[in-house]
């Protein structure tokens, strides 16, 4: 019955923008496994760089995804998570380089679905994965190399080492809303910063008990899950944030906890000693470790300007402008007898996601979730990004 109606109603052009209102609001199931037998999907996606209001556009005619190697899996989205990528991403961010690895994968530039993080059920899967690993049918959480084609589409497509069984201790909405700020975090400490050494790298043990972290930045979706991983592991936690957001990173069960806009908390953490990782989830960049009087053994910013002088100035001189300015950045901190200052990124490692889901299923992580859109208000979602000030993740219930 629906699906005759909606035949109906594409058979005429008075009707077309009603039906695709439909679509936004949310198809129903019948329609939607109609649009799947016929190998469409709906979806967000953009068709050139520029503003969210502008670009992000709504689609029911999207090509479902395919699989292109064994070990992909089709995953039917039932949440996915907003990033500060997304929408760095619609503005032009890293497009040189993240469009010669989407043509060198087969894809192409545009269309783009964006989103990166992601939880949805296994509708079909490559002939290299085993039913002892995952089968048609499970839950499961993952992520999206940001390169490729993303999750805030009706299917995604993705790698076997991206995606784990969901936690069956989550929600669908908070499963959506860790991975990628997880893994930034994860990476940032583990792969970046060594917390945990050599073992903390290769697998998922974690580490770093009895060391000293300052997180910059801990409201927000990479900040909220770096400290709670921290005091997981026995490390001695600080953090800023505004004012407004110090009871939410209190309840995450943080003690030293400094409002960044008080002028005195810069001389009040320099009063607390070296501490062996300055995490900067705030956006501070390379030159504030300069511009603090505090002691550390690293200071690792995830706002690396690597993309952005590539973008800029093409891949040569792009590349020699990134390695100027990290050699600036640390011949700065070592003359004022500071440690070396690093870039850190969001990596999609399997091991990573064991940890943590290793963590999440011990009951000690779990993401903070500001607001949920649903699915035909993504382009809200995308606004709220944009306006900054992120109290932990933004989430699109696809349901």
């Amino acid at each position: 019955m629906v699906l005759t109606r909606c035949i109906l109603l594409s058979a005429s052009a008075a009707k077309l923008g009603d039906l695709a209102l439909c679509s936004v609001r949310g198809l129903t199931t019948a329609t939607a496994t109609a649009n799947a037998c016929y190998g469409k999907m709906s979806g967000w996606q953009i068709h050139s760089y520029g503003n969210p209001q502008e670009e992000v556009q709504f689609s029911d005619g999207i090509k479902m995804p395919t699989l292109k190697s064994p070990t992909q899996l089709l995953v039917k989205v039932k949440a996915a998570s907003v990033n500060p990528i997304d929408v760095a991403m619609i503005n032009g961010y890293g497009a040189s380089v993240l469009n010669t690895l989407r043509c060198k994968d087969g894809g192409i530039e545009f269309p783009l679905v964006l989103g990166r993080d992601f939880c949805g059920e296994i509708v079909q899967k490559g002939l290299g994965i085993s039913s002892r690993e995952l089968e048609v049918g499970d839950e499961v959480w993952g992520v999206v190399p940001v390169h490729l084609q993303g999750c805030h589409a009706d299917y995604v497509a993705v790698e076997k080492y991206c995606l784990f069984k969901k936690p069956s201790n989550l929600s669908k909405i908070d499963a959506s809303a860790v991975l990628y700020a997880g893994l930034t975090a994860w990476s940032g400490l583990y792969l970046t910063g060594h917390l945990g050494d050599l073992l903390g790298a290769i697998s998922p043990v974690g580490g770093g008990r009895g060391k000293k972290v300052l997180v910059l930045g801990a409201s927000g979706g990479v900040g909220t899950l770096a400290v709670q991983m921290l005091l997981a592991e026995g490390v001695e936690v600080f953090a800023t944030c505004s004012a407004d957001a110090m009871q939410l990173v209190s309840n995450l069960g943080v003690h030293y906890l400094l409002d960044y806009n008080d002028p005195t908390h810069v001389q009040s953490i320099a009063s607390v000693g070296r501490f062996d990782i300055v995490l900067d989830c705030a956006g501070k960049g390379t030159e504030y470790a300069s511009e603090v009087p505090w002691l550390f053994d690293q200071y690792i910013t995830f706002n690396s300007p690597v993309l952005k002088n590539i973008d800029a100035h093409g891949f040569g001189a792009g590349m020699y402008r990134n390695a100027a300015e990290l050699v600036r950045s640390n011949v700065t901190a070592l003359n004022s007898r500071q440690g070396p200052v690093k870039w850190g990124y969001f990596m999609p490692a399997p091991q990573g996601i064991a940890y943590l889901q290793r963590l999440v299923e011990k009951g000690k992580l779990l993401p903070v979730v500001e607001k949920v859109y649903p699915f035909a208000k993504t382009l809200e979602a995308y606004e709220r990004i944009e306006q900054k000030h992120l109290r932990g993740k933004i989430v699109i219930d696809f349901e």
